[in-house]
């Protein structure tokens, strides 16, 4: 089994890497969708934020209100801290199971967005980075997500730099030109993955 670790800047474009992997036969895991997985109405992860924090973080229809724990969570440390106490290991959980269900030569790729801020590149035997310029991500987060620039500006400055991604990257992908592009560089990566794969088994 490969691992490979997937991350790049907001707006870099990480998640259409993610699904191109997908389609060429990946098992992509993603941090981000498995973490709103686990607390779904009727999952025990639900039944134990609201044992936290009280009925209040409950939407009308009993799904999380994610944007009031929000605000109670990131005003406050301890409050943080509970709550990841009760949602990692969740995600942890779900992730080994996705994975102990791989067969042996699958190449599995985890959809990591902070991979380089927490330390993590030496958990995957391959680390690809999704890299644009600057200017790049801008454009798409102000264009494609609404963001005004001063804010696009703080969560790309508030993210690793990406000579700090390029750093510890096996594979680099230019998402800066156009849809073939990727799909070219894309194909290029699965064919060394393939390989990797193969010589690991």
């Amino acid at each position: 089994m490969l691992k490979v670790g997937l991350t790049g800047g907001i707006g870099a474009g990480k998640s259409e890497v993610s699904s191109l992997l997908r389609e060429r036969g990946a098992l992509v895991v993603d941090a981000d969708v498995i973490a709103r997985e686990v607390v779904e109405p009727g999952t025990p992860g639900l039944e134990a934020i609201v044992a936290e924090f009280g009925e209040d973080v409950l939407r009308p229809d009993g799904t999380l209100d994610r944007e009031r724990l929000g605000s109670i969570v990131f005003a406050d440390r301890d409050r943080l801290a509970a709550l990841n106490a009760i949602v990692h290991p969740l995600v942890g959980e779900r992730m080994r199971e996705l994975v102990d269900t791989a067969p042996p030569d699958a190449i599995v790729v985890y959809d990591v967005p902070l991979l380089v801020e927490n330390g993590l590149a030496e958990n995957y035997d391959v680390v690809v980075v999704v890299d644009a310029p600057v200017e790049v991500q801008l454009d798409r987060l102000t264009s494609r997500r609404g963001m005004s620039e001063e804010d696009a500006r703080a969560r790309i400055a508030a993210q690793a730099s990406r000579e700090e991604r390029r750093a510890v990257a096996t594979h680099v992908i230019d998402n800066s030109g156009s849809l073939d592009d990727l799909k070219a560089q894309v194909d290029a990566l699965w064919e060394d993955l393939t390989r990797r794969a193969g010589s690991a088994g």
